[in-house]
């Protein structure tokens, strides 16, 4: 956002020193930079100037050697030709003033259907390529060990082992296809836990 910078209490109390010009095409800001006491600053624009821009306020607090940014709002969308005014500046309830010609030109024409691309959007992202076998279970073991499942790994591991050696202590094809069907569901539980 371009900037209009005025300095307050430079060379004396109260002092002003601003640009004698200042030109945009939208909305900008005014830096009240303090280099003395803390001090009002008062804004006012002219009558030509007033038609398209306004501040919130127009009396200004600034600290000891602070700055202060007084935003300027521009109506500057229907502006045809330049506008050009004065800010007035005033310091120390008037005993100092100080004028900035301001000029506000119309907008930039830009095209409202173009959208700008950039090139690098028109081609895929690259993908790293994808990790061999070994290391995908090599990652997956220490996952299980960083998560803390290696006890419920272990515990899963002895309930298959017990549930095979009952199946063929039994050796009934209905407690055979239970424990095929359990050995199953606790396989595809482990493979989803450390994929």
């Amino acid at each position: 956002m371009p900037t209009l910078a005025v300095e307050l209490n430079g060379d004396a109390v109260h002092a002003i020193r601003a640009p004698d010009r200042f030109a945009t095409s939208g909305p900008f800001a005014v830096a009240l930079e303090n280099e003395g006491r803390s001090t009002h600053v008062h804004l006012h624009f002219d009558d030509e100037l007033d038609r398209v821009a306004s501040i919130d306020e127009t009396n200004h607090f600034v600290d000891d050697e602070a700055t202060r940014r007084v935003h300027v709002s521009v109506a500057a969308a229907d502006l045809r030709e330049p506008i050009q005014g004065k800010l007035k500046v005033v310091t120390g309830y008037g005993s100092e003033t100080r004028y900035v010609d301001v000029r506000i030109d119309p907008p930039p024409e830009s095209a409202p259907d173009e959208v700008a691309v950039d090139e690098t959007f028109a081609k895929p992202p690259e993908r790293p390529p994808e990790a061999p076998p070994a290391q995908r279970a090599a990652t997956a073991i220490d996952r299980l060990i960083e998560r803390g499942g290696v006890a419920a790994a272990l515990l899963a591991f002895v309930a298959v082992i017990a549930g095979v050696a009952v199946a063929l202590a039994i050796d009934s094809a209905v407690v055979s296809v239970a424990v095929g069907l359990v050995v199953a569901v606790a396989l595809g539980a482990a493979l989803l836990a450390v994929w």
